[in-house]
């Protein structure tokens, strides 16, 4: 378990967890991504930039 960074609520985690792995809130919806997993450190997931076919 961790912490959401966004509302404070518990995060469920599973075990084969890795760093760069995005996981959702289910209390608020935050897209969070894994910084460090051994303490698990969680921070808010980069947002998707569109390309426009670039």
């Amino acid at each position: 378990m961790a912490d959401c960074i966004e509302c404070g609520a518990a995060v469920s985690l599973h075990d084969s967890l890795e760093v760069g792995e995005i996981v959702d809130c289910s209390t608020c919806g935050a897209e969070l991504e894994v910084i460090a997993t051994d303490p698990v450190d969680l921070d808010s997931a980069p947002e998707l930039e569109e390309d426009w076919g670039e």
